[in-house]
């Protein structure tokens, strides 16, 4: 499912006394989210743009200062409050998607046309991806590879998989 606002990261502790910040990535990797200027947080039913003014990885967090924070006391109060990225802030190539636009995503067979399921996460393991399908209850696990994966189709909520032999079975 294709969202507008998408969860990034989250702000878990202060860096230094000038209202530097420490922030835990959700996103494939801390230097995605230094590339970002802008950011959001959620407070009630809007959202408070905030202005990157530096980023940096730090080890697998970020060291991120913004403008308007410039003590400790102003960081320490945004502690624990998750970030937003915005979708259309992003520049994303042809056919490449977000993980988030992935989840819920139904899952059907490429040769018989059944539906397999929906998927409910991904893991990422190093040399491919692995999608979490649940299926009546139970959950199946398939490799993100091409001999697998045939169309993804995520604004319409539809991947189509050739699945692996005995998979579903």
């Amino acid at each position: 499912m294709i969202k507008k606002m998408i969860e990034t990261g989250k702000f878990v502790g202060t860096h230094g006394v000038r209202g530097g910040l420490r922030v835990q990535p959700w996103c494939d990797s801390p230097e995605f989210l230094c590339g970002l200027k802008r950011l959001y947080l959620k407070n009630g039913d809007e959202m408070e743009q905030l202005a990157v003014r530096s980023s940096r990885p730090h080890g697998n967090i970020v060291i991120m200062e913004l403008e308007g924070v410039t003590s400790i006391e102003q960081a320490e109060r945004l502690r624990g409050r998750v970030l937003f990225l915005n979708r259309e802030d992003l520049r994303l190539a042809e056919g490449q998607y977000l993980i988030s636009d992935l989840l819920d995503c139904a899952v059907f067979d490429d040769t018989t046309g059944e539906a397999l399921g929906k998927i409910t996460e991904v893991s990422k393991t190093g040399a491919n991806d692995v999608w979490h399908i649940e299926r009546e209850g139970q959950e199946y696990l398939i490799p993100a590879i091409d001999e697998v994966v045939k169309q993804v189709d995520p604004e319409n909520g539809r991947v189509t998989i050739h699945p692996l032999k005995g998979i579903f079975d």
